[in-house]
């Protein structure tokens, strides 16, 4: 396989491998050490069987994490990684991609690590849009250090560190990153492989930074915080599904949706007008999901029904993906362009001073 041949654009300058690989090759030696029912398995084992599907040495993948329980990831595949330091892996990563062009650079981050102490360094590198896949395990809790409130838990998260409930507003990752400028942004769910492999493999394809919020549940510290996108009886209601193209509609046999009102412009949920309730909305009027739209405007209202009017709804899929220059590019032809003009301007010093014993200066 050349590098040509890659069906993802965004690693075209990423060496491939000389022979198909499996699971196995991306599987280290390392025992893993999360707590029993951790979602962090799910996604590992997601991660460590789509990871052949690029078709690139190992020797140029890297991992680069931050603190946090999901930072150990690094550890349990064999490729390059880096367990760096609190908030800052995106720092990090970016020096990476830019320096070289030829790795795929992903970073693991978790709720705590890149909202709270991370957070300039997460909206820089979306802003910047560098060469990037981020992966953002959202628990809405503290885990590793042991249950403290995190800058996604709930209003109101009564935790070790907020006994009487927490009177912080909690961040929205995916609005945070479509705020910034993100040009793609999505989200996911730890218990659900298909979805998320195939959402890896779009962040995979794309060209700049990447941002993936996987919902993972955290069983010894905030267990059961997303059951209702989870329970065969309440997951219709509670997931709202994101397909480029098609009307968003969710709900059993497709019974609610989402419009713009007409007086405000923002979005709703509506009941879809259908045999057991003719006075709903008619289906042609529901919103019509568009990834690749240049303005986020409606991406970011999308974002805004994350938990409204229903306790942990929220819109599964990708937000946006939309193709702008990325940092990395543009900085290694800034560099190219002044090499080239440091070589004219040697050369006509050079001509310069061998021109003769004399010269004239006008």
């Amino acid at each position: 396989m050349t590098t040509e041949s890659l069906p993802f654009p965004g690693l075209r300058d990423v060496p491939a491998a000389d022979a198909p690989q499996n699971r196995k090759e991306f599987t280290s030696d390392q025992e893993v050490r999360w707590c029993p029912g951790c979602g962090d398995y799910a996604v590992l084992a997601a991660v460590q069987g789509f990871l052949p599907d690029l078709g690139l040495k190992r020797e140029n993948i890297v991992f680069v994490s931050g603190i946090g329980c999901s930072s150990r990831f690094p550890y349990y595949l064999d490729t390059y990684g880096m367990h760096s330091i609190h908030g800052r892996a995106p720092a990090i990563a970016t020096g990476l991609a830019t320096s070289r062009s030829d790795l795929s650079v992903w970073v693991v981050t978790g709720d705590g690590d890149a909202l709270s102490i991370g957070g300039n360094h997460l909206i820089h590198a979306l802003r910047r849009n560098v060469n990037m896949t981020i992966l953002l395990f959202n628990n809405r809790i503290y885990g590793l250090t042991k249950g403290q409130y995190s800058p996604t838990s709930e209003l109101g998260k009564v935790t070790k560190s907020t006994p009487m409930g927490s009177l912080d507003n909690p961040f929205n990752p995916v609005s945070l990153a479509l705020g910034a400028e993100g040009t793609f942004v999505a989200r996911t769910i730890d218990s659900d492989r298909r979805h998320l492999t195939s959402v890896l493999s779009a962040a995979a394809a794309h060209r700049g930074t990447a941002l993936v919020e996987i919902y993972q549940n955290c069983p010894i510290f905030n267990d059961g915080a997303f059951d209702a996108i989870k329970d065969n009886d309440t997951k219709a209601d509670a997931i709202i599904p994101l397909v480029h193209g098609e009307p968003v509609r969710f709900g059993t046999e497709g019974s609610k949706g989402v419009v713009r009102d007409p007086a405000t412009g923002t979005l709703r949920v509506v009941d879809v007008a259908g045999p057991d309730n003719p006075d709903g909305e008619p289906a042609e009027n529901l919103l019509v999901h568009d990834a690749h739209a240049e303005d986020p405007t409606t991406a970011f209202a999308l974002s805004r029904l994350t938990d409204a009017g229903y306790l942990n709804q929220a819109p599964i899929g990708i937000f946006r993906q939309v193709d702008h220059p990325t940092y990395d590019d543009l900085a290694r032809e800034q560099i190219q362009t002044a090499a080239a003009g440091e070589t004219d301007t040697r050369q006509a010093l050079a001509g310069l001073l061998n021109s003769g014993d004399t010269w004239t200066v006008v």
